[in-house]
């Protein structure tokens, strides 16, 4: 693994652990067992850096959903898939690191900001349409409003100021969330499908 590549690979997995704010450049350095200097040739600040690590993991989000509609049998199983996803997703990552990435890194942010505003809108919307076209989801459902709905709910598992982390886990929290979303959409061949993917993630 070259040396840039390193970097990234150890920054993604401190940010990770313990929030963006709490890493310094100094932390990465001492775990790669480099010196400040030679982490500095490669990267001018810690916002590049951020940057760097964010581009891989809004390109590996992209690929994962759209894995996830292609795998799906239907739109209700691409959500049981994304789910699964986010939950492995969630078992690393500090719920800090989206408002620390907010408050202390808008450039990196700016890109979240437009991936969830264009990308996954496009994506949530078109299971919206994929489930009505199927009978899983209502026909009366207004697509554009529930996607923007289900977009702003993603955020709220990692807000401390209405869920407390300490408390609460992020994944039980999503897991609620989204349960609650689709039985709302759901017509009753649709509510079967539910009780079906649930019982098979039970079963696991």
């Amino acid at each position: 693994m070259e040396a840039k590549e390193r970097i990234l690979v150890k920054a993604n997995e401190l940010f990770n652990r313990y929030g963006i704010r709490s890493v310094s450049m100094d932390d990465i350095a001492t775990h790669l067992g480099m010196s400040k200097k030679t982490l500095y040739q490669f990267y001018t600040d810690k916002d590049e850096l951020v940057n760097a690590v964010f581009d891989i993991a809004l390109t590996t989000n992209k690929s994962n959903c759209l894995e996830c509609t292609k795998k799906g049998d239907n739109a209700i199983h691409e959500i049981f898939l994304s789910f699964d996803i986010m939950e492995e997703m969630l078992k690393t990552m500090n719920p800090s690191v989206l408002f620390d990435m907010q408050k202390y890194h808008p450039s990196a942010f700016k890109k979240f900001d437009d991936f969830k505003n264009s990308f996954l809108y496009k994506i949530i919307k078109a299971n919206l349409e994929r489930g009505i076209k199927e009978e899983l989801y209502r026909e009366d459902i207004d697509t554009d409003i529930l996607s923007r709905y289900r977009l702003h709910s993603v955020l709220l598992s990692f807000n401390p100021d209405v869920f407390p982390t300490v408390k609460i886990n992020p994944a039980y929290i999503e897991q609620q969330l989204i349960e609650c979303f689709m039985y709302g959409l759901a017509t009753p061949k649709g509510y079967k499908l539910i009780e079906k993917y649930k019982s098979q993630r039970t079963k696991k």
